[in-house]
């Protein structure tokens, strides 16, 4: 699982961040919306918490991208 992380080009990582992990980009990206609802305790729909999971999915493969980078520079 570490080898795909490391084989995916950080590009293509950032560009589905921006594009998958924001959309719809108008009035309110999805996710923002998410995260709001979860702080506020109110993410209780199944369909709600699959949302999070697809527009958040990009973001965490972007932070493990980015960590795993970085690790790698350290050594």
């Amino acid at each position: 699982m570490i080898r795909i992380l490391d084989d995916l080009p950080f590009s293509l990582v950032l560009v589905l961040a921006l594009s998958m992990g924001l959309a719809p980009f108008l009035p309110e990206p999805h996710l923002w919306e998410k995260l709001k609802m979860l702080a506020a305790g109110t993410l209780t729909s199944g369909v709600d918490v699959f949302d999070l999971c697809l527009h958040g999915a990009p973001w965490l493969l972007l932070f493990a991208k980015s960590g795993r980078m970085a690790a790698r520079l350290r050594h």
